[in-house]
């Protein structure tokens, strides 16, 4: 293949170009990799290394290893005929068929996949930027780390963590949060809805709550952020205005999504993400397609959820009909099928519904790790990270 580094290739001869190494991205370089006679692949992914974020939480604990939950591309990809660029797209010209990029490079492309994904969103909300902590990134994990040893160390009295966003990831970090701390700080969950998990299934929610009540974090539900300031967070709630101290705030309320600049201007929704047809195609081009939570599409009961589990199965559908574009085949719509609903509630608990099974606590978690060990990227990396829990295992 040509180096990504060198030059133009032509666009009739050159890779399938990948933007983003995320769940679609990665992968749909996979998929493709695995055919009889694989295209060219080029990945263009700016990090180092891919992030499995539903086991995030339990890299936060220590229940699993940083390589585990989040190994290197390069690593990932050797020996699978996939380029991988270390770079950022900036701009899709969809008419000359090239990306540019911040390292300064201008690259050709027969097809283009965008799987950048989606970054937290602020909602305009004055000092979330500046002061609020995230929980999407290996950074992230580092500084809730930091903080949780801090808390752990001073025992200050009335310490108290604001989370603000009472969905799965939420949800998932509070009860996290709270088992860590062991009582060190108290922990306030923020919902502006009138309730936690509203789009998660029944079982899951039940637990979800005693979960939260057994460690005593705070749900405010029906409670508007106002503003977010170093130490303190204003919020008006059904009792009026007020400003909570707060050592922390950590933000999981919604997602941003920020494509690269399409020339010309792709189809879009309100919040940025791409409007696609049912085979994952850009609405109006013919080489570019989305997967991922920067692909608006419908499925049967409306628009799809932004989660793991449709990118990943949009993977196989994407490489399938990349392949079809290139031999001018008719593409086949995507179609989801939801495989259940796993939610983690503390250290060694979770709970999960699916394939006719409601289960919860540490039955459930393993569940839940074994679910996600057959679905990290690659089968060598699948191996190695079994044989670590094994090699952990204790009877």
């Amino acid at each position: 293949m040509t180096d990504p580094a060198q030059g133009t290739p032509a666009p009739s001869h050159g890779p399938i170009v990948i933007v983003g190494g995320g769940f679609a991205g990665l992968y749909t370089a996979l998929a493709l990799a695995e055919q009889r006679q694989p295209p060219p692949v080029l990945l263009i992914e700016p990090h180092d290394r891919f992030l499995f974020l539903p086991l995030l939480y339990e890299l936060l604990s220590g229940e699993l290893r940083r390589w585990e939950i989040a190994p290197r591309y390069d690593a990932l990809l050797a020996g699978k005929g996939i380029a991988w660029l270390r770079d950022r797209v900036t701009h899709i010209d969809a008419t000359a068929q090239t990306v540019s990029t911040e390292g300064g490079r201008r690259l050709g492309f027969r097809q283009l996949v965008l799987g950048t994904g989606g970054t937290t969103s602020s909602f305009g909300i004055a000092g979330v930027r500046e002061h609020a902590l995230g929980f999407r990134t290996l950074a992230d994990v580092e500084r809730l780390q930091q903080l949780i040893a801090e808390l752990r160390s001073q025992q200050l009295p009335l310490q108290r963590l604001a989370i603000v966003g009472a969905g799965p990831s939420g949800v998932e970090l509070a009860c996290k949060l709270a088992d860590l701390l062991e009582g060190a700080a108290l922990i306030e969950l923020i919902e502006q809805g009138g309730e936690a998990l509203p789009q998660c299934r029944a079982f899951n929610r039940e637990q979800a709550l005693r979960a939260l009540q057994s460690r005593d974090v705070r749900l405010r539900t029906g409670t508007r952020v106002q503003a977010v300031g170093a130490s303190q967070l204003d919020l008006h709630g059904p009792a009026g205005s007020e400003s909570l101290p707060v050592r922390a705030v950590v933000w999981t309320a919604g997602l941003a999504f920020q494509p690269p600049t399409i020339t010309p201007a792709a189809v879009g929704e309100g919040r940025g993400r791409l409007c696609c047809e049912p085979s994952l195609r850009l609405r109006g081009f013919q080489h570019l397609f989305a997967a991922g939570d920067i692909a608006a599409l419908d499925g049967e009961e409306g628009p799809l959820p932004a989660t793991a589990q449709v990118a990943f199965q949009q993977a196989s559908c994407l490489a399938a009909n990349l392949l079809r574009a290139g031999a001018g085949e008719p593409l086949e719509p995507f179609r989801y099928r939801d495989l259940g609903e796993m939610v983690s509630l503390g250290v060694g608990e979770a709970s999960l519904v699916g394939s006719g099974l409601t289960l919860a606590g540490a039955a459930a978690y393993q569940l839940r790790r074994l679910a996600y060990l057959t679905r990290l990227p690659g089968r060598t990396h699948q191996l190695r990270v079994a044989a670590g829990w094994l090699a952990d295992w204790q009877p």
